[in-house]
């Protein structure tokens, strides 16, 4: 995905890799800090003694207090979900811009309800400011990556996009240092817990802020007919005069493949989704998408993000501060996966052998911490101070996170963005960011339940799930590596088996055939350039 040498589709003057595109980039996917911090503070936040006082939960029972932890989470995520939704009509109508501006400046609505929360106002308010910040984040995860695959030149695309999931992980990480912090060094209080609720509102505020600046997408100005002001913001972010030889071609290829766009999807609102449901090819390729974002759900990594307190508990560490510096090594080891993910695994192993080898991994990991808490029942040790056992646990749990972040992590997303053609993305984008919020929300909501009655079996139910995904992977994704945005029809064609499309699809192009015998359609110029650059 992420290729430190640019190749060019065509000649490039060094002007267009100047500063305004990277700064508008990386404005754009700070939203994604948001998300991580989200994922990683809450569910450690929640479990600290001073927020639980506060509250009056320390007097409720084991299952009552699950129940009020999931719902906080699993409140998050549900209005993810429909703020995903929300982000297709808000990017349709508003932009990209001002759709980002929106979600900053709902996060912090959502993130200063939450700060004002006290034992007099009770948990309603931290419930509604959750479901807020929620709405923001999906519209922002919506949003964000087609602000930056619309903008980007193609021979740095896979590099901006990159920046999406690195904020990502950079908001995770942060999140569970800052709780480490105020544990170390901020005795139980008040003002303990709500450090870290407080702290959402620098990223939200920066993205509000940072988003005022940004250019507008000059793609989308088109398909609202303002093509003055999209050949005035395309010159700006591509630095160079309009009259330049190539912004007066970039323009005149996006003109054309939008024109040619609505007349394969139909112009307006409905046009992309008519197109995907009237196609059998696009709902079946819709319902594997989504699928994979179940099964990165099924390796138990939503369970792990919101409720990392309860895993290492279960391995038998005790004391908050141990609790959240194992957490810490946690997400910095998720973090250095995403960077070898995005930086060389992606583009060299391809999709099929990442997905198949992190469940492998994972399953036999997660099946040894399920094996171990069986046998010494850590949760009974009281001393303290974990064993030889307890520390091999940890290892393996380590060793999950090794498999499971270069793989599972973003990859979902990288298939989700690559399968579809160009007229549909945008529609189908929302859908894909929806799916994963809905599963996320799904994982988060019965997660305590689940530690509650199954305890270890917890382990093994995720472990077997990642088993089961081998299969699905190998006889029904086909792998696109390496293939052509405009070649996606023949990769999925009826007369290929998934296991062998890409080796077929690969062989025809290698042997010059300019299309396979399931292509419906043979692409315009416009609508080639534009597959390719986005």
């Amino acid at each position: 995905m992420v290729k430190l040498a640019r190749v060019e589709d065509r000649p490039t003057p060094p002007e267009v890799y100047s500063w305004r595109i990277y700064v508008n980039a990386f404005i754009a996917t700070f939203a994604a800090v948001m998300i991580g911090y989200d994922s990683a503070f809450i569910g450690t936040s929640i479990s600290l003694n001073s927020f639980k006082t506060e509250f009056d939960l320390l007097t409720k029972s084991k299952t009552e207090l699950g129940l009020i932890s999931a719902n906080i989470v699993s409140m998050y995520q549900a209005g993810c979900f429909f703020g995903a939704i929300i982000g297709y009509p808000v990017g349709y109508y508003w932009g990209r811009r001002i759709g980002l501006s929106l979600s900053g400046l709902v996060f912090c609505v959502g993130a200063i309800l939450q700060t004002v929360a006290s034992d007099k106002t009770g948990l309603g308010i931290i419930y509604a400011g959750r479901v807020i910040v929620g709405l923001a984040i999906g519209a922002a995860s919506n949003l964000a990556p087609i602000y930056v695959a619309e903008i980007a030149p193609p021979a740095i695309r896979g590099r901006l996009l990159g920046m999406y999931e690195l904020c990502w992980q950079i908001g995770g990480v942060t999140g569970f240092w800052i709780n480490y912090g105020v544990t170390r060094h901020i005795g139980e209080s008040h003002k303990q817990w709500l450090i870290a609720f407080a702290v959402q509102l620098v990223p939200g505020g920066m993205l509000l802020i940072g988003s005022l600046f940004l250019t507008e997408s000059p793609r989308f100005l088109v398909t609202r007919d303002r093509n003055e002001e999209a050949h005035k913001n395309l010159s700006y972010l591509r630095n160079l005069p309009g009259d330049a030889p190539y912004v007066v071609e970039e323009m005149h290829e996006i003109k054309t493949a939008i024109a040619h766009e609505r007349s394969l999807a139909g112009a307006g609102f409905f046009g992309p989704m008519k197109t995907v449901f009237a196609e059998k090819r696009y709902v079946y390729r819709l319902l594997l998408g989504s699928s994979l974002f179940a099964w990165q759900n099924a390796t138990g990594i939503n369970a792990i993000n919101y409720y990392s307190p309860t895993i290492f508990k279960s391995l038998g560490i005790v004391g908050s501060s141990t609790s959240l510096l194992t957490t810490g090594v946690y997400g910095i080891i998720k973090l250095l996966g995403a960077l070898v993910f995005l930086l060389y695994l992606v583009d060299q192993l391809g999709r099929r052998k990442l997905l198949i080898a992190g469940s492998i991994g994972g399953a036999i990991s997660m099946y040894y911490i399920g094996a171990y808490i069986a046998v010494a029942d850590p949760t009974s040790n009281t001393s303290g101070t974990i064993d030889a056992g307890g520390r091999s646990a940890v290892a393996a749990f380590y060793v999950w996170t090794i498999f499971y972040s270069p793989t599972w992590n973003g990859t979902p997303w990288v298939v989700g963005a690559e399968i579809f053609p160009q007229h549909v993305r945008t529609f189908t984008q929302a859908c894909m960011a929806a799916s994963n919020w809905l599963y996320t929300f799904l994982i988060a909501r019965f997660t305590p339940q689940m530690f509650a009655k199954m305890d270890f079996g917890v382990y093994f139910f995720f472990a077997s799930l990642m088993v089961l995904s081998v299969p699905f992977v190998f006889f029904l994704l086909p792998e696109t590596k390496s293939i052509p945005l405009e070649r996606m029809d023949e990769l999925f064609g009826s007369d290929l088996r998934p296991w062998r499309a890409h080796g077929a699809v690969m062989q025809r192009i290698r042997d010059g055939q300019t299309h396979g015998p399931t292509r419906s359609s043979t692409p315009e110029k416009g609508e080639t350039e534009m597959l390719e650059s986005v």
